[in-house]
């Protein structure tokens, strides 16, 4: 690593939710201040709000087809463990009846409930059903037993972003290029259905094993009204925009001001306003002077300063043509759009990744763990009906088997 400070792992404002499907691919990280979340307020069209709070599906065709369609989580075989959070777990699973890889997310209701997360986490599985991105995680399946939630996931195993940047210190010019035009795709399409990602951060990046980009954990991810924004002060500190430490109502151009401080920690190795002390990266965020080593091109340096403006509504990305404004920048001028979202433009760097089943990428302080599907410990159980996770179940369509019949 250099002379440079190591970073410690970036707390965020919703409880710590294992990381899907990835979880942790570097060593463990001591975890700083969070910024603390108010009530998850979901908008219309997501899952849709009601005045006593509960939360309720507003799409109607997130539902299984067919009861031999259904799975439970006796259909997967638990490989490893691959991350781990306050409500639970993420583990490498294998698919019984046609020995597919998936990751397997299994949180803890009573965990979810007591902390006022069943919005947050209704609104992930909401927007991952719907979604379908080449660099956006995709969800197979969503279930539930008595005690726990499941999401069957992509399961990437190429390590987190994070891992591979903290083995490197920084990336070259044309690599976080590549990565940062996969991430504009991906957020620009989630703006396209109102919809601010608002936690995006090296941890959330997996790459696949040809080096592809896979944005995951989408429980701070919100869809908003666009004149109104949301007030709710949520993320990750190092990558928090101006407008949401000072309590204002915020929108999509805080996923473009994150943005910025990810490719200019991949350009430089850390964060443009960090801080060991989160009051004093707070300060900085809000009045810090933006600064550049010498070896940041003159393409990059103005892309960042654009990004980096802390007046939203002159911020690269808030104009009228919304990323459009942001592909066209010069940074980007070798970049074929088209034939990124195809994968057709080969990867700058390809993981080590010695099978679909891989799990090098993962801390063994995780892979050592003898994977089970349990109750933490101390957890009990109501016998009475849950109602806080109805139509939570889901079966994608691609994964959908047509019978011979």
């Amino acid at each position: 690593m250099g002379n440079k400070p190591t970073k410690g792992k970036k707390g965020k404002s919703k409880d710590d939710n294992p990381r899907s499907p990835s979880s942790e691919a570097s060593s463990p990280k001591p975890t700083p201040p969070t910024a603390d979340h108010q009530s998850p307020d979901v908008a219309p069209k997501m899952p849709t709000e009601s005045t006593d709070g509960e939360i309720h599906e507003s799409w109607n065709d997130t539902v299984l087809f067919g009861d031999n369609q259904k799975v439970t989580n006796d259909d997967f075989e638990l490989l490893n463990v691959i991350g781990k959070g306050s409500f639970g777990k993420v583990m490498q699973v294998k698919k019984k009846d046609d020995g597919k890889i998936y990751a397997m997310k299994v949180l803890n209701k009573e965990a979810i409930i007591a902390r006022k997360q069943v919005a947050h986490t209704k609104a992930e599985k909401s927007i991952l059903s719907k979604i379908q991105h080449p660099f956006i995680v995709h969800l197979h399946y969503a279930f539930q037993t008595k005690d726990k939630l499941y999401m069957i996931l992509d399961f990437v195993n190429g390590g987190e972003l994070f891992f591979h940047l903290k083995k490197e210190t920084r990336f070259a010019e044309p690599r976080a290029r590549f990565y940062a035009a996969q991430i504009v795709s991906a957020i620009a399409h989630l703006h396209s259905f109102d919809i601010v990602y608002r936690d995006l951060k090296p941890e959330n990046i997996l790459l696949n094993a040809q080096g592809h980009i896979t944005i995951t954990d989408f429980g701070l991810s919100k869809q908003i009204n666009n004149e109104e924004g949301t007030h709710t002060f949520c993320g990750t500190p190092e990558y928090l925009a101006p407008e949401v430490l000072k309590g204002m109502g915020h929108g999509k151009a805080v996923d473009w001001w994150s943005l910025g401080t990810l490719v200019y920690e991949m350009l430089t190795g850390l964060p443009p306003f960090y801080s060991q002390n989160i009051n004093i990266m707070y300060q900085k965020i809000l009045s810090g002077e933006l600064r550049f080593p010498s070896y940041v091109s003159q393409d990059a340096q103005s892309f960042l300063e654009g990004l980096l403006t802390r007046e939203v509504d002159k911020r690269l990305g808030s104009g009228p043509d919304g990323a459009n404004e942001i592909k066209r920048h010069p940074f980007f001028k070798e970049i074929d759009w088209e034939a990124l979202e195809r994968k057709e433009i080969e990867p700058p760097f390809k993981p080590k990744v010695r099978s679909s089943s891989c799990v090098n990428n993962f801390d063994v302080a995780f892979t050592n763990e003898v994977p089970t599907d349990s109750l933490p410990e101390g957890s009990t159980v109501s016998d009475q009906k849950d109602t806080h996770f109805d139509e939570f179940t889901y079966t994608a369509e691609s994964t959908i088997k047509v019978s011979d019949d």
